[in-house]
């Protein structure tokens, strides 16, 4: 069973620093996410990992923003991080249109609704989380087929800094905020 307190708790006050983020979460979400009262411990590395994210998620992306989103989730699912699963199956939802995608990220091996390119990325991906990675000579052929090498660079940072993300809010147990749940969002 579960603590019921966390065992570093969330900040009570933001750093007024952070106030352009959470300015902005709150516009969107109508609330500041859980992360950034943990973050917000290192407001100038949370800004940094803020503008790393925002560069991996720019419109000029070398990757769809599906095949984004669909990483993010699958990784998320990896590193067992409640709050990433919640906010990056939300994201997955809003930019698929295939509900049953949405909810198959998990068995993507097993599921007919993903294309070879999706599962050359879902492999990479899953092989990247591992500890250690370890990506196998078919899975990097697998990748050149459907990526250049620029994709499979930006493919390699996203996983990379979800990685860093889930760890981060898995390590310190940071709750799901129901942003995926159907009272919130209609695509769920």
């Amino acid at each position: 069973m579960k603590n019921p307190q966390p065992w570093v708790p969330p900040l009570s006050k933001i750093p007024a620093s952070l106030s352009p983020i959470t300015r902005m979460q709150i516009k969107h979400y109508g609330d500041v996410l859980y992360p950034t009262r943990w973050w917000g411990r290192m407001p100038r590395l949370f800004w940094l990992v803020a503008l790393f994210v925002g560069w991996l998620e720019r419109k000029k992306a070398r990757l769809s923003p599906e095949l984004r989103a669909m990483l993010m989730t699958r990784v998320s699912q990896q590193c067992h991080c409640a709050f990433c699963i919640d906010a990056n199956t939300l994201r997955l939802a809003q930019r698929c249109d295939a509900l049953e995608k949405v909810q198959s990220v998990a068995q993507w091996q097993n599921s007919p609704l993903f294309s070879e390119a999706e599962r050359a990325a879902l492999a990479y991906a899953d092989a990247m989380t591992a500890t250690p990675p370890v990506i196998s000579e078919d899975q990097k052929s697998a990748l050149k087929n459907f990526y250049n090498d620029e994709q499979i660079c930006e493919m390699t940072a996203l996983v990379a800094f979800q990685n860093l993300s889930a760890r981060f809010n898995a390590a310190l147990e940071i709750p799901s905020q129901g942003l995926c749940s159907s009272e919130r969002n209609p695509h769920a």
